[in-house]
This record gives C-alpha cells, structure tokens and sequence, in this order.
C-alpha cells in the first residue's frame, strides 16, 4: 500500500458544572489552564460552553488511541484545575442554547451574522474524523463511494437523545439541528476534482460564502489538510467508540481504495437515497433498520453492522486495526450512549442524573491526573 492513510480526530466536549451539570461557557479559562499540556491541540468553538480537542496526525490507530486517552486525560485535568468538567454527547440533556455565550471573534460573528438563530441555536457536538488522501482526484472518488456507508457510521455513534430535558425520540437529535445550516447532509456526487472545485469557485464567486470551509456536508474533502473529513457523527461518550468509529473510516477508505485501484469499485447511490438511511440511523439508530438498496429489502443495522466487519475484515490487519474495529461487538451488546442515556433516564427520572452519567463515562478508563483544583472566583457563575 504506497500511500499511508494516516488518520486523525478532532471532539467537541461539553463543558459543564460538575455538580450541577449544567453547560458553562468558560472555554477562555480551561484554554488558559490546559495551554501547557494541549497547546495548540484545543481550541474555542462558537459558544464558550464548547471546546474541541483534535489529534496530531497519527500513523495508524495505534497512536491514535494514545493520542485520544492523552487529550482527555489532560483536558480533564484542565477542567478541574478551574472546578469545571468535561461530557461527551452530541447534545447537553437540558441546556438552553439561549443561555449559552457566543465566542468573540471575526469568524463567528460572520456566521451568526449570516445565519442568525440558526447559529446561535447550534448547540451541538460533532466527531470529525480525517483520513489522509494520495491525490485530489482519488478524494473525489472515495467521496462518492463512501456515501453510502455513513448512515451506518451515525447509526454507530448515536449520543443525543436529549434536548431541553425532553426524550425527543430520535436518537440523533444533533443531526436535525444541524441539517437546518446551508451546505449540510449528504454531498451529491462529482464527476471529478475539477467539477467540484468549479462548484466551489462559484459559490465563492457569487457570495454565498467566503471559502470551502462553509461546506459543512457530512463527509467533504478538507479545503486545507489534504484529508477525507467524516463529519456525520456524534460526538461519542466512550473514548473506545471514538476510537472505534475512527479505525472503520480508515479501514472503509483503505478497503475502497483497494477495490478502487483494482477497477473495481462499489456502487455509488443517489444521495436522496442515502438520506433515507441517514434518517432511519437518526430515528433508531442501531436498534432500527438501514435499506439495503441493492437488494430492495430493509435489513436490521446490527446485521447491517456485522456486514460491514466482514467488508472490511481484509484490510484490518495490515492497518493494524482489528481489535479497534471489532469494538462494534461491544457497541452492538451494550448499545450506544444514546442508549445509555436513556436507560438511565428511565431508571432515575432525572435529567441531570443523565449528565452525572455522561461525566463518569466521559472518562471511562482514561487514568486520572493529578491536580490542584482553582480557587479562581465565580468560576461557576
């Protein structure tokens, strides 16, 4: 395999009281408390209550998952530092996005300024997954290609079933807010790099946005990193399903790219198609069903799952990624936050019981660091 796909994740985290639960838009004082440990590995996003920590560029998975427990380990020491937490899921339980603090700054300013109460009621946390590519004209294809598997990656990392203290019944409920952005869900298919970068150019041209940056589909060539972006996901709560759902991107793209350099290929589906999916993986997750299109027949996600080990299952060793991928077993016995969440819900009856749950498991085998909490006033006003 000459071309390395190396692999790379960034998270947004909620950051919260670790008593009350609720979202604190303090992300100035957990940058100011982490700068030694993460640099410039974390970063403010458009409300305060939200910090995004993202990897270095990591040979194989591996070194992503040392990069992944080392980042929450010391954003989590961080937060404490300043009597603050860290949760992971796509959605707070109970916050108020009219309560939350925009970022200061030009870039997001010009958002809100461009999208009004859809920016600012963007009160959501994503995984974006960046698997390197060998040239542009091979990113487009991959793209197309890989479409038709991301419901099946959303319906894997399934964590926001809560909004403003309400079970909404979806278990993505993350993906609806952010379907309501210009730019967003699945991308049509391009015939090559340069109808793509003539799509682009256009957009740029005629105003509707400054760069490719605001092309927020749920899998898009990054404008800047020479990477295929997964953007479909949920953030997920368990460090492990984070790792996961990355180790799948990189072994789906390398599978691809194997059937692609042999003339192969794989069949690539009309996006109005894929969307139907992507909404079964929002209603139900893994506990509903995908439609397998070829076949003409709706198929269960947990053997949608299995199927999708099995595709993949000849690339796994040389990437050294079995044992990462093969947690989709777990996810499939023990559910996805989302089910979790829920369960805890019905069992408590409490919301911020919910938040109490996503804190602990946040952290769920990541080792403690020492450290010396903050007597920095008001930190949780």
């Amino acid at each position: 395999m000459p071309h390395r796909f190396t692999i790379g994740v960034e998270e947004e985290h909620q950051i919260v009281d670790p008593v009350s639960g609720e979202l604190r838009s303090h992300i100035s004082q957990l940058i100011a408390a982490s700068a030694p440990s993460l640099g410039e590995q974390i970063k403010q996003e458009m409300h305060q209550s939200i910090v995004e920590v993202g990897t270095n560029i990591c040979a194989d998975v591996k070194e992503l998952r040392r990069e992944m427990y080392h980042m929450r380990g010391q954003l989590s020491a961080a937060a404490s530092r300043v009597g603050l937490a860290i949760a992971a899921a796509g959605t707070h339980p109970f916050a108020d996005w009219k309560d939350q603090v925009i970022s200061p700054g030009e870039r997001y300013q010009n958002i809100v300024e461009e999208l009004q109460q859809l920016a600012r009621s963007l009160l959501i946390f994503g995984l974006h997954v960046h698997v390197a590519m060998p040239d542009r004209a091979t990113t487009i294809d991959l793209m197309n290609m890989t479409r038709y598997f991301l419901p099946h990656l959303l319906a894997l990392s399934t964590s926001s079933p809560f909004i403003l203290g309400r079970d909404t019944g979806l278990k993505s409920y993350r993906t609806t807010i952010f379907r309501r952005f210009p730019r967003t869900g699945i991308p049509d298919t391009y015939g090559s790099w340069s109808e793509y970068e003539n799509y682009v150019n256009l957009l740029v041209e005629l105003r509707c946005m400054d760069n490719a940056k605001k092309i927020w589909w749920d899998i898009r060539p990054h404008p800047y990193f020479g990477t295929l972006e997964f953007r479909i996901c949920d953030v997920p709560t368990r460090v492990e399903d984070t790792i996961c759902i990355a180790a799948l991107c990189q072994a789906l793209i390398v599978k691809l790219y194997k059937l692609y350099t042999q003339n192969q290929g794989f069949r690539v589906y009309h996006r109005s198609l894929i969307e139907e999916n992507k909404w079964r993986a929002v209603r139900w997750g893994i506990e509903g069903k995908l439609i397998d299109f070829g076949k003409r027949k709706e198929v269960p996600m947990r053997d949608l799952a299995l199927e999708l080990l099995d595709f993949v299952d000849d690339v796994v060793d040389e990437l050294g990624s079995r044992s990462a991928v093969e947690r989709v077993l777990t996810i499939l016995r023990e559910g996805t936050s989302a089910e979790r969440q829920l369960a805890v819900f019905k069992r408590t009856g409490d919301i911020k019981a919910v938040v109490q749950h996503l804190i602990r498991e946040t952290m769920e085998g990541v080792p403690e660091l020492a450290t010396e909490t903050s007597s920095t006033p008001g930190i949780r006003a």
